[in-house]
């Protein structure tokens, strides 16, 4: 007896809606499913990861998961809860966004087994380039009506002034776009499910009821989504005010990537511990029950911002984002500095007062550079009682004269000085 797929989602909150005898289909027999992702970065972000943990859990179920790049149809834009279309992309771009996506996907999926569930890539772009107008019109278009396509919530919306510009021709046809990839994939790679956000569920029926149409009544296929996350606020997930958090460590390091955790509310830790860790139900539980006896200790967010982070990146990442955190908030060396790559160490210290001086003025005494240079002293006389007292480090080692000269053997990374007034007061000096 296979694990139950549906089962899996349903008590993780990643059911949204399901088409009748989906679950009834996937009990019975290995089943081929696909999600589409779009490739116009060469990066997926943390928005994508809903659906990324659907096809683990799929192919850990016993199915076989096909992500799908939508070369061809992120070069136009989708209608759903978007307010703009998209930029083309060259054939070039679009094959190494999609080598990068694979890339990632690979941390959650087995696409290397000999297995009959291992997980597949495939790109639209590979199957839509050489589809003429004529032929789409005569294949695809004569079987499904206007009428048909103008109920689509998405395409209301549009219509109905949510966005200013209406919707163009090139937005209302993408859904049967989509619907033609489920068409092929069900005749060239047996797929007999599709996996989505819940925005995605007029143009995944459409895909659906275009392959009843042009194979037949007795054809079956399903439709399967995944709600859209947000916070306990109602405000967009995955979103800061630096922008996406994305999985690529070069856009987002991985000390930002686990600080986004580490920071979410207890109510959404409860949710997203069930959404993208692997945590059985027995240890979520379990957490969720110690988490409330001290919601202080921020169990959750703690465990939660440990496997996502150990999954998206490494063991070894999470364990220099957690020495990074300590070194704001514990006791740290210079050592463990040195150890940050220059964007962790801008990440971590982003925020602190900041100053900018000229490599001309180094070798003045630290008396005269913090209180008129890089003035993070208001006087002299109370950078004396500092240093005097231990208070006083830089780069996370003491100072013990105030009229020691500041040179260039003392920047971190040829150009940083990390100036620590007691405990918490930090101020970063930039050096030209």
């Amino acid at each position: 007896m296979r694990k139950n797929f549906v089962e899996e989602l349903r008590w993780r909150g990643m059911l949204a809606q399901i088409m009748p005898g989906t679950e009834e289909l996937l009990q019975k027999e290995m089943v081929t499913a696909y999600l589409g992702t779009d490739p116009t970065a060469d990066s997926l972000h943390i928005g994508h990861l809903c659906g990324i943990m659907m096809l683990r859990h799929l192919q850990r179920c016993g199915h076989k998961p096909i992500i799908l790049v939508g070369g061809a149809t992120g070069m136009i834009g989708d209608p759903s809860g978007k307010s703009q279309e998209r930029n083309l992309l060259n054939d070039e771009t679009l094959r190494h966004n999609q080598e990068c996506i694979k890339q990632q996907v690979a941390k959650f999926l087995d696409f290397e087994s000999n297995d009959p569930n291992a997980a597949e890539m495939v790109n639209n772009y590979d199957w839509m380039k050489n589809f003429t107008f004529l032929d789409f019109a005569r294949e695809v278009g004569k079987h499904i009506t206007v009428n048909y396509m103008m109920a689509k919530d998405s395409v209301q919306q549009r219509l109905n002034g949510t966005a200013r510009d209406g919707l163009s021709f090139t937005e209302f046809t993408y859904q049967l776009l989509q619907g033609y990839d489920f068409l092929y994939l069900y005749q060239h790679k047996g797929v007999k499910l599709q996996l989505g956000g819940n925005d995605q569920w007029g143009n995944m029926t459409t895909g659906t009821e275009l392959i009843r149409r042009t194979l037949g009544n007795d054809v079956e296929t399903f439709a399967l989504t995944c709600p859209l996350i947000t916070k306990s606020d109602g405000k967009k997930f995955g979103k800061t005010e630096s922008g996406n958090i994305w999985l690529d460590p070069k856009r987002t390091t991985p000390y930002r990537f686990y600080q986004f955790w580490l920071n979410v509310s207890d109510d959404d830790a409860e949710r997203y511990i069930k959404i993208f860790t692997s945590l059985d139900k027995e240890t979520i539980d379990a957490l969720v029950e110690e988490h409330k006896q001290d919601p202080g200790r921020r169990i959750l967010q703690k465990r939660l911002a440990e496997e996502v982070t150990v999954m998206v990146h490494s063991r070894e990442a999470l364990d220099m984002a957690i020495e990074a955190s300590n070194i704001l908030f514990g006791k740290s060396t210079k050592e463990a500095l040195e150890k940050l790559d220059e964007q962790t160490f801008l990440d971590v210290f982003d925020g602190v007062p900041q100053f900018s001086i000229d490599r001309s003025e180094l070798g003045q005494p630290a008396i005269e550079l913090f209180t008129t240079t890089a003035a993070v002293f208001p006087s002299k006389r109370e950078i004396r009682e500092f240093t005097k007292s231990g208070a006083l480090s830089i780069n996370k080692e003491k100072l013990t004269d105030a009229n020691a000269p500041i040179d260039e053997s003392m920047l971190l990374g040829g150009k940083y000085l990390l100036v620590q007034r007691g405990k918490k007061n930090y101020y970063l000096v930039t050096v030209k």
